[in-house]
Formats: structure tokens, C-alpha cells, sequence
């Protein structure tokens, strides 16, 4: 039996019936036919960040480790295959002199996986990495290599434009072809000031718009069970870099937010009647900090206390309603919640399925801890966040379908018939893309 697949939090396993590692797109092309012609499904997995079955398959499961690398660089732009970690791209960016625009917190993903499920940071102009995409290479259902480019003239196949397939495949989970390149605007390197700042959750609720507006990214977190806040601040600064030495980075990064904070998870599932004390505690050992960095060291975080998680993008205006109503649901109910509640805001895309699709929005991620898991939790806020016209992140745990999910994109339908045309025999698909698109 082939070598199961295991996402990085344990939720999502497979075992598919052949895995490859193709080190090409001619070899992802051979892969995809030989899929087609035996009657398999085929899915290229990422390393595995996805909460989801996105990448699921029990047919061929095609793993990216072969596919890395800067492939060209110039004109303000960067071509990386596929399978190259977000961590790797951002090393290699620095080492030119160059930089992504944003980026969100984790950089243990692939490219690919992390643009085809709508990974999005948080900026005031700047969107997610999606939008940061200017190019990208396929191979489609019947084993062709194509290659669309932003205001491509192009014509794909009848009825689809390149254009089209441009913006339905950035966020295209997949469904619509394997990527195996990607090309992203780039920007000379730069720095960013990260502040962290207590805040109690009243206040930052009281001044949103504010914070929002005046810091290029604000990401906020809220304890539950307390008014604590931790506001960060990151934005752009000539100089000069200010980074953390070696022991406060491992102090900050490695002890107290992955090993005591880990402790304490441990502690409130053993006990978690101490869950709120326990908060409590951790709001109290918030503190100020400032540092200037390479804004690619800004933007990453150390993730080492393994979570699961939803987030629902939300338009802007309903994020002070949606987390008054969040926060007032964990009381009523009388859940113990140990992780941070996070936020985070994105201005529009113009992805087909990006969860910021044509409006500025907003983004409320729940977490627990791996070993409890917390259904309800998860459930009922997602009522909430539907009620607002929430869109569910593509990688993370809701339970949306194609029903909910045609009434929440305008270009939905766009989207599916765009899959009928390219892959009808629906080589691409799983038992996830059957539920949220039909």
C-alpha cells in the first residue's frame, strides 16, 4: 500500500493508490494523463498547512519536493516553481534584493498551495498572494501546458480566454489545473517596524477604522475570557534595521509563544475549568515590544503548537458586530477557549474565488487546541459569519457548500463553467471540491 499523506495539523490523512514526484511540468503532464487513462483522480499536495481535504485524492497524489527553484527573475517580476516553500522563495527574494509586497504569518507552505487556497496576510493596500501573482503555468485535464498571464489576450480553448483563466485559476483549489510555476511581482527589499502593543479588546474595538487605516498591516489578536488584546502594527521604514538579538527572538518566538504557551494548552485540556485563570494569566504577561527587520522576518511567525482552525473573510464594515457577537456567543455558551481569537484585513480582490472578491474585507480566524477539538465552537460562529455574507478561507475547517458558496461569489458560476469546459471528466476532483463546488 502506497505512503499515506497527513496534513500538518492530523486531521486530513489519504492513501492514495500511486504517488509520484514529478521534477517538471512535462513529468506533471505524464502523471496527469497516465492518471486520466487508468481512471484516477489525481491531486497535487503542499505541505500539508490546509485544514481542509483540499488536496486529498485515493488516486494519484502528487508530491512537489522535486519542483523548486527560482526558474527567471527580472522586469520587477520572479518566476518560482511550484513546489518551493514560502520560506525558501523569501531567501532567495532577499538574497537579489527583492521582496513580496505582504505575505501572510506561516512560511512552511508551498507557493502553489498556498495562492491556490487564497493565503492573504493583512494589509491596507497590499492583498493576499493571489494578488501578487502576474503569471502562472498549468497543466490541464488532458495533459496540455499552458501559461496565462495578467491582461493575456490570449484564447485557451473555445469559450475560455486567458484572462479568464487567469483569474479563476489564482484561487483555483486546484480544480482547474495542476501549477507547476508561478510569477510574482516583486519590490526591492525593505524594511518594516513591527510594534506589539497590549490593548483592551474595548478599545480597539472603538477605534478600528483607525487602526485599519492608518498602519499599512494591523493584526490584532483577542484572548478569550479576558479584554485583552495584542495589537501589531507592521509598516514601512527607511532605517535603520532594529532585529531582536539571538536570546530575546528565541525568548519571544520560541519560548513564550510556542513552548509556555503549549504548556498552558496541555494544562487547560487536562483541566479546563482553569482555561479562563489561565488567559488571564497570559493577558497579563503581554507586553510592549519593537523591532525592525526585513519585512519578510516581520510578517513570519513560529507555529509550533499544533491548532486546528476556521477563518470566514467578512465585508469590512461588519468586523466590530462580528466580534462583539463572537465574543458574546463564547460567554452564553461557556466554552473554555484557550488560542487567541485573530484579525486581519485585505483590500479587494479581483481572484474569482478569493475571499476578498470585490470588497475590502476583513478576517476573524478561530483556533483550538489539536488535542480538543470544539465542533459547536466552530459551528456556530460560522452562523455568524454567514449571517454577515462571510466567505470561508479554502484551507481552513467550515462547513459550507455549493449552495452557500454560489450565493456568496458573484463569479461562481463563472468559476464552475470554466471547470466544465477544462476538466469535465473531472480528473481534478475529491470528495472536498465536490462539496463546495458541486
Amino acid at each position: 500500500m502506497s505512503e499515506a499523506f497527513r496534513n500538518w495539523a492530523g486531521n486530513q490523512s489519504a492513501t492514495p493508490a500511486e504517488i509520484r514526484t514529478p521534477a517538471s511540468a512535462e513529468e506533471v503532464a505524464r502523471a496527469v494523463r497516465d492518471a486520466a487513462a487508468a481512471g484516477r483522480r489525481v491531486r497535487m499536495v503542499g505541505s500539508g498547512h490546509s485544514f481542509t481535504g483540499v488536496a486529498l485524492t485515493d488516486g494519484m497524489l502528487l508530491r512537489p519536493g522535486a519542483l523548486t527553484g527560482i526558474r527567471e527573475t527580472g522586469d520587477g517580476e520572479v518566476t518560482a516553481a511550484a513546489g518551493t516553500t514560502l520560506a525558501a522563495f523569501n531567501e532567495e527574494l532577499h538574497r537579489r534584493g527583492l521582496a513580496l509586497a505582504n505575505m501572510g504569518d506561516i512560511t512552511a507552505q508551498t507557493l502553489a498551495g498556498a495562492v491556490q487556497t487564497g493565503t492573504h496576510g493583512t494589509g491596507r493596500h497590499s492583498g493576499g498572494l493571489a494578488d501578487q501573482v502576474t503569471a502562472m503555468e498549468l497543466v490541464l485535464a488532458d495533459g496540455e501546458i499552458v501559461t496565462v498571464r495578467d491582461g493575456g489576450q490570449g484564447k485557451i480553448r473555445d469559450g475560455v480566454s486567458e484572462q479568464d483563466l487567469f483569474d479563476a485559476a489564482r484561487v483555483g483549489l486546484g480544480a482547474l489545473g495542476v501549477v507547476t510555476a508561478l510569477t510574482f511581482r516583486v519590490e526591492p527589499s525593505f524594511l518594516l517596524r513591527g510594534v506589539r502593543q497590549p490593548m483592551a479588546l474595548g478599545a480597539v474595538l472603538g477605534s478600528l477604522d483607525e487602526l485599519a487605516s492608518e498602519n499599512d498591516h494591523l493584526d490584532f489578536y483577542w484572548l478569550p475570557h479576558t479584554d485583552a488584546c495584542l495589537v501589531k502594527r507592521n509598516n514601512r521604514v527607511p532605517g535603520p534595521a532594529d532585529p531582536p538579538g539571538g536570546f530575546r527572538r528565541w525568548l519571544d518566538e520560541r519560548f513564550l509563544e510556542n513552548t509556555a504557551f503549549g504548556a498552558l494548552c496541555a494544562l487547560g485540556a487536562r483541566l479546563p475549568g482553569l482555561i479562563p485563570r489561565l488567559n488571564t494569566v497570559s493577558a497579563a504577561a503581554l507586553s510592549a515590544s519593537t523591532r525592525t527587520d526585513a519585512s519578510y522576518r516581520i510578517f513570519a511567525t513560529v507555529r509550533e503548537v499544533r491548532f486546528l482552525e476556521m477563518e470566514y473573510a467578512i465585508p469590512r464594515e461588519h468586523l466590530g458586530r462580528a466580534l462583539r457577537e463572537t465574543r458574546d456567543l463564547i460567554e452564553r455558551r461557556g466554552w473554555r477557549i484557550t488560542f487567541p481569537i485573530e484579525v486581519r484585513v485585505t483590500p479587494p480582490s479581483s481572484a474569482w474565488l478569493s475571499t476578498a472578491y470585490g470588497r475590502p474585507s476583513a478576517y476573524i480566524a478561530c483556533h483550538v487546541y489539536r488535542p480538543t477539538p470544539n465542533p459547536a465552537y466552530f459551528e456556530e460562529v460560522e452562523e455568524i459569519m454567514t449571517g454577515l455574507g462571510g466567505r470561508p478561507h479554502w484551507g481552513k475547517l467550515h462547513t459550507r457548500d455549493a449552495a452557500y458558496l454560489s450565493s456568496a461569489y458573484p463569479r461562481f458560476a463563472d468559476f464552475r463553467a470554466l471547470r466544465d469546459a477544462l476538466d469535465p471528466g473531472r480528473v481534478f476532483a475529491n470528495d472536498y471540491l465536490d462539496t463546495v463546488l458541486g
